[in-house]
């Protein structure tokens, strides 16, 4: 009966072995309760059993929490580390992103800025450049009018002495009728005179 009881407890100890869990430790056999039949050296034998367990039995329970605890430890530290480095690399990107997006937001303000800047100044320079030559051009029209007017008022004058002119001109060739016909009627009026006296008229010149 001894004999089945320790085939039994070593059958039993390998089974609970050979199944590790991946991070419990295995629980340690039960003890079979001892049958009431036997006399004391089965009892003794029992107990002796229970007390001193193998060694391969202590050994391979060493050599399961050996394998169980190691892959556990390891690599939670590297997983862990991982995840911190991709997130600090995450955040220092979004970080730069967020600084080019400002840099860029002003520098198109700027721009803006500069444009319409100099947009103003160039519609400002344009305004004084039509007003300026408004003036001009006003200034011109003004003259010419009154080139104009002086003009029609010289005319007017040069006709006027052109007038005066030709009436001068009218009187002085009636001046000269009048002393020809006064002159010939004279001269008809002597002629008769001597004619009739019989006389010879006083020469005037050396032809006679």
């Amino acid at each position: 009966m001894a004999e089945e009881q320790k085939i039994a407890l070593d059958t039993e100890s390998p089974a609970k072995v050979a199944a590790p869990a991946p991070v419990e430790i295995p629980a340690p056999a039960p003890v079979p309760a001892p049958a009431p039949a036997p006399a004391d050296v089965t009892k003794d034998v029992t107990e002796e059993k229970i007390q001193d367990p193998p060694q391969e039995h202590i050994s391979d329970d060493s050599k399961a929490l050996a394998v169980v605890e190691q892959p556990v430890e390891e690599p939670a530290p590297t997983k862990s580390s991982s995840a911190s480095l991709d997130r600090d690399v995450k955040l220092a990107d979004l970080s730069k992103e967020k600084r080019l997006s400002f840099v860029r937001a002003w520098e198109d303000s700027e721009k803006s800025k500069a444009e319409n800047k100099a947009e103003k100044k160039i519609s400002d320079v344009l305004a004084w450049e039509n007003s300026k030559k408004a003036a001009v051009e006003a200034q011109l029209k003004k003259i010419e009018e009154q080139l104009e007017k002086k003009k029609a008022e010289y005319a007017e004058r040069m006709k006027n002495k052109v007038a005066a002119i030709h009436k001068e001109a009218e009187e002085r060739r009636a001046l000269v009728e009048a002393k020809r016909g006064e002159d010939i009627l004279k001269a008809e009026e002597t002629a008769a005179k001597y004619r009739a006296t019989g006389t010879v008229p006083k020469a005037t010149c050396g032809c006679f």
